[in-house]
């Protein structure tokens, strides 16, 4: 029996940050999904990496991704690729959120996330509102840079579900990338790969409510 259901934030409940680094590579005359190509190179200990985890600051992987995508052929400020990675908000994504926990399960956030710095005080943009309420519906988040791994390291997944108190056969988690929903499914957990909002939709009704 499901309790719980487990949510990637980017390419899931925002749109995918993969859009905008195509079209960066397209106006900057790099061959498609070469950022990609970077962050699925050493994988697990590359500056991506090691960002999502919390051991280096952003200005260290400025540099440090810039050395492994000129050493690939294509200099890239890691700067520039941080720049990319905010999406746009899921409305639809966002209502089954909203369906999923009235019918009483619970809901936690999944992300790999980096450290940034602290905003100055004054009043937040619309866009940090509107994801603060969205982020204000889980039961809880687990993020990368807090808890010292990152998906799609088991330990991450282990954390989550003794969070929640459920067992990974418990657990449907959505995630917009295969290499994360792996571990996840191996461990016991239902995994749903979001191709688009309307296929994840239609995929985890099917789990959850199947007729």
């Amino acid at each position: 029996m499901k309790k719980a259901v487990l949510w990637d934030f980017g390419g899931v409940i925002l749109s995918s940050p993969f859009e905008a680094f195509n079209r960066y590579e397209a106006d900057h005359g790099l061959p498609p999904d070469f950022i990609r190509s970077v962050n699925a190179t050493n994988p697990h200990d590359n500056a991506w990496a090691k960002l999502e985890r919390g051991e280096i600051s952003p200005r260290d992987f400025d540099q440090a991704f810039a050395d492994e995508s000129a050493a690939l052929g294509n200099r890239v400020p890691g700067a520039d690729v941080l720049a990319l990675l905010s999406g746009e908000i899921r409305p639809k994504m966002v209502a089954l959120l909203d369906r999923v926990k009235a019918a009483g399960f619970k809901v936690a956030c999944l992300t790999n996330n980096v450290v940034t710095a602290e905003s100055p005080a004054g009043p937040i943009s619309k866009r940090a509102a509107d994801l603060a309420a969205v982020m204000a519906r889980f039961d809880d988040i687990v993020e990368s840079s807090k808890v010292g791994v990152r998906k799609p390291e088991p330990r991450f997944y282990e954390v989550a579900c003794e969070r929640l108190g459920v067992a990974p056969d418990e657990c449907v988690f959505l995630d917009d990338l295969g290499i994360n929903l792996k571990p996840a499914a191996q461990m016991g957990m239902t995994t749903i790969k979001v191709i688009s909002e309307q296929q994840a939709i239609e995929d985890l009704v099917a789990v959850l409510w199947p007729t």
